[in-house]
């Protein structure tokens, strides 16, 4: 049976993915959604007419716009569909891009309604690899007594025997 760590990581990583596969496409493409296409595209170019150097660069809201929402659609597969390390490299490279956003946001003023699911997905990033950061913790092993020749289970100690009661 699954631990609760490996239950939740993967949870983690299935609902993020898939979030990010369908915010990263509706920047790419507007047959998700017109009307959120045509959203990006504008707040892409706020974006950039707040960031002069982004233009000097010579990074458009295109481009910056096709950049994040491509690296948001690749990570968001990884975190859906490949085991391992690269799930945590994806997790990385997401948490930059939502900080990133973040900032984006701050930068034109935006009201806290405007980007508050970027703050909520950005904590859920940070707990989904700190959590698949930690150790797996062993299970405890069933403890076993031979008694004329059959296996049984050792009582707990904090247990009273069978027949005594526990005084303290």
């Amino acid at each position: 049976m699954a631990s609760p760590r490996t239950i939740t990581i993967v949870a983690l990583s299935v609902a993020l993915g898939l979030f990010f596969v369908f915010m990263g496409t509706i920047k790419l493409t507007p047959r998700l959604s017109k009307d959120a296409y045509n959203e990006m595209k504008r707040a892409y170019k706020s974006y950039v007419r707040a960031l002069p150097m982004l233009k000097k660069m010579g990074v458009s809201s295109i481009m910056l716009r096709k950049s994040i929402g491509t690296l948001e659609v690749a990570s968001g597969i990884i975190m859906t569909l490949v085991p391992g390390r690269p799930k945590d490299v994806a997790n990385f490279v997401l948490l930059l891009l939502v900080l990133a956003v973040l900032f984006f946001h701050q930068l034109v003023g935006d009201p806290l309604k405007r980007y508050a699911h970027a703050l909520v997905f950005g904590i859920l990033l940070t707990c989904r690899l700190l959590i698949a950061r930690q150790p797996e913790e062993p299970l405890p092993e069933k403890r076993t007594l031979s008694v004329n020749g059959e296996e049984q289970p050792l009582l707990s100690e904090d247990a009273p025997e069978k027949g005594k009661i526990k005084v303290s």
